[in-house]
């Protein structure tokens, strides 16, 4: 994470999330049964990410959203860490980890799933018109 680009003052468990590449408990974020409307934004810099149009209940204890708010909004990077081949979501803007995205949602639109560290996140509800 480039922290020169730091707007927002972060939590230790955030800079964990967001410096660090970790990952909270399941079930343990703020988000993972919000339902208001909004848009979720990088908890470091701010970055619009994902719309609450886009946001679905996984049932794997994170939130998870079948898109991302614009195609700018996120950089995919391989990720092998773990014994696991999987792909790795950043924000394009601060390169900050938010979690993983997968292709296990046949369910969903576009058959993805962003799954996203709550602590990486601000919901924004003053911005829902504003997508």
């Amino acid at each position: 994470m480039d922290l020169s680009k730091v707007k927002y003052e972060l939590s230790d468990d955030q800079l964990h999330i967001l410096r660090d590449r970790g990952t909270e408990a399941p079930f343990s974020g703020e988000y993972v049964d919000l339902s208001d409307d909004g848009v979720y934004l990088c908890a470091a810099c701010g970055n619009k990410l994902f719309s609450s149009d886009t946001k679905f209940d996984a049932h794997c204890g994170w939130p998870s959203f079948y898109d991302v708010a614009n195609n700018q909004a996120v950089t995919l990077l391989e990720d092998n860490s773990h014994g696991m081949r999987r792909t790795e979501v950043r924000c394009a803007n601060c390169g900050g980890h938010l979690g993983h995205i997968f292709d296990d949602a046949p369910d969903q639109p576009t058959g993805n799933r962003y799954c996203i560290n709550s602590l990486s996140l601000k919901f924004d509800p003053m911005k829902a018109k504003q997508k």
